[in-house]
């Protein structure tokens, strides 16, 4: 990678990781609906995947892991299912918040880069936002599922939705309880990083150059 592009990947993750820390610990990036939110903190992780790939998506989604953890303990905005999984079991606590998030922003970057040869920049980063919102979702409540699945917390939340703890009923709980979060995440996300990533590249930003100066 030559050097002013070195430069580039370097300033946007430090601006991605200022956004990430500034939406988990203020209001603004979180909206807070029963005990889950509605989180803005994809954005950045997208924006990271669309101009640096996988290496920028892991990077920031690893940011944005910590922080959501560190919300557990009543760092940044509190989480009040974060609290009470911490409570639980603070390691699993911790794989729970982390590795979805690391793992999304990984995964889009992939996507990105692969989608990006085939329609080009533009249409990959409405594509890159779309799925790093479905992903987060798709990926937190599977681990909340299968980590805290037999604790009387997530038990109760199923029966608080009246669904039966069966595979359909697993179905069943992440797209009633998280449904509306999920649709406005995966709505903002397309929206702001598609205009953002578009904008990237007819500034001519991006693409970053993969050769040595």
């Amino acid at each position: 990678m030559q050097t002013k592009d070195k430069t580039k990947a370097i300033v946007i993750l430090g601006l991605m990781t200022a956004m990430v820390i500034l939406f988990s610990c203020t209001p603004i990036g979180t909206i807070p609906i029963g005990p889950l939110s509605i989180t803005l903190n994809v954005i950045p992780i997208a924006i990271a995947a669309i101009a640096l790939g996988p290496t920028g998506g892991l990077i920031i989604g690893s940011v944005f892991g910590i922080m959501s953890f560190l919300q557990c303990i009543q760092i940044g905005v509190p989480s009040a299912m974060g609290a009470v999984l911490f409570g639980i079991n603070p390691f699993l606590a911790f794989v729970q918040r982390f590795v979805p998030r690391a793992l999304d922003g990984f995964l889009v970057g992939l996507i990105h880069n692969a989608l990006s040869k085939k329609v080009g920049g533009s249409g990959a980063s409405f594509v890159t936002g779309f799925c790093t919102a479905l992903f987060n979702t798709v990926l937190f409540m599977g681990s909340l599922v299968l980590l805290f699945g037999n604790t009387d917390y997530v038990r109760g939340l199923f029966e608080a939705k009246g669904q039966q703890q069966t595979f359909i009923g697993t179905l069943g709980f992440i797209c009633l309880f998280v449904g509306f979060n999920a649709v406005s995440e995966i709505i903002v996300s397309t929206i702001v990083c598609g205009g953002v990533g578009t904008a990237l590249y007819q500034s001519h930003i991006l693409p970053l150059k993969k050769t040595e100066s």
